[in-house]
């Protein structure tokens, strides 16, 4: 990110400006067609990028250290969790769809453990490429839950040479019998732009969705991918001082620079804006005229687009981590289902919702959607 770029713009008026969008709902009969889609027939969902190991630490203080002014932490329970885009590929086995994640691991403990627990998950993993590095780790100490310090070990310079192309070569076995492709770019090294540019050729070449979470380093590499799903601070960050993403005439702007189909913008307490192409903008809102109720989307650009609101349907907001990982997920579940890009962002939603009244990085299961749609 540049240092010269916008801050954040006044929530007050982003606010006013989604108001002013219209809303859409699902119907019952509809999710349930949807989520009856992916148990009945589980489509394959292939998901590139940077997987993470993380490891908690938790345990008491009682004392401060006599070497240096930092509290003791006596480690009482050691807990592992999967990462980045090993979360998301867990999220998309919850999704009760399968799932091949292409990811580069160290040689290293690290790397045991996560193979271990994408195994026990049901993960295929051919898809993991052995490099000279160490798996991507994240250490936290907690004592008495609250967090004493992150310890990260990682390189994330892009990889070379070889370790790229047995990236690519497992990638191109995964999109080859995939029925959705999720980019999940965490600036790890691993979506360096040729392994970007290859993956989404090979989706479009074999005709399936592709759903893209960025980061700053690449976001404008991803041209040409269906759902492109920042949220508005990493928007914000990569646009500078461009574009105004409280004014919905300056949107169509922003998508067509990205030259995605659909810029699906995901904004904490307010939920979500899907601005679409005017072609598959239209197409999406008449796939969710199953949604009974659709408002329809809101012209812009002459036309040219559309943007409609989805309002957060979340209760209760206990942790937001790992909350995009879960939109991430059911957003290409629903897409390999048949579902529009709009019927996906509402089903992403209720996961969403349900996703950040839990603890930590975990997953949400179809009943848990349904059970937060009926509400």
């Amino acid at each position: 990110m540049e240092d010269n770029a916008n801050p954040a713009l006044p929530q007050a008026a982003l606010s006013r400006q989604l108001s002013q969008m219209p809303s859409s709902r699902l119907s019952r009969e509809r999710l349930e067609q949807l989520l009856g889609a992916v148990a009945h027939k589980p489509p394959r969902i292939a998901v590139v990028g940077d997987a993470m190991l993380d490891l908690y630490l938790k345990g008491d203080v009682e004392r401060i250290s006599p070497e240096a002014p930092v509290p003791i932490v006596r480690v009482r329970e050691r807990k592992y969790a999967l990462g980045g885009a090993a979360n998301v590929a867990q999220n998309v086995l919850a999704v009760g769809a399968r799932c091949e994640l292409v990811a580069a691991v160290g040689r290293d403990s690290a790397g045991l453990q996560l193979r271990e627990m994408l195994a026990e998950q049901g993960a295929e993993p051919r898809g993991l490429v052995d490099c000279d590095r160490p798996t991507t780790t994240k250490t936290r100490v907690v004592a008495r839950n609250q967090q004493v310090v992150r310890v990260d070990e990682e390189v994330d310079a892009d990889l070379s040479g070889d370790e790229v192309t047995r990236v690519l070569d497992a990638l191109q076995r995964a999109i080859a019998s995939a029925d959705a492709l999720i980019l999940e770019d965490y600036n790890k090294g691993v979506l360096l732009p040729a392994v970007i540019r290859a993956a989404i050729a090979a989706a479009k070449a074999k005709g399936i969705p592709v759903v893209v979470d960025p980061k700053f380093r690449n976001f404008f590499e991803y041209q040409g991918c269906t759902i492109f799903k920042p949220n508005r601070r990493e928007l914000e960050g990569a646009l500078g001082a461009a574009v105004d993403v409280s004014d919905a005439r300056a949107l169509p702007t922003v998508l067509e620079r990205l030259q995605a189909e659909h810029l699906l913008l995901t904004l904490s307490e307010q939920g979500m804006a899907l601005i679409s192409r005017a072609a598959s903008g239209a197409a999406g809102a008449a796939g969710a005229a199953g949604a009974a109720g659709a408002a329809g989307a809101a012209a812009g650009a002459a036309g040219t687009t559309s943007v409609v609101r989805i309002p957060t349907t979340a209760r209760e907001v206990y942790d937001v981590v790992g909350a995009g990982d879960t939109v991430t997920a059911y957003l290409a579940a629903v897409l390999a289902a048949g579902g529009s890009a709009l019927e996906a962002a509402i089903v992403a939603n209720y996961a969403a919702g349900v996703q950040v009244g839990k603890a930590g990085a975990a997953v949400v299961t179809p009943d848990e959607v349904r059970e937060a749609a009926s509400h």
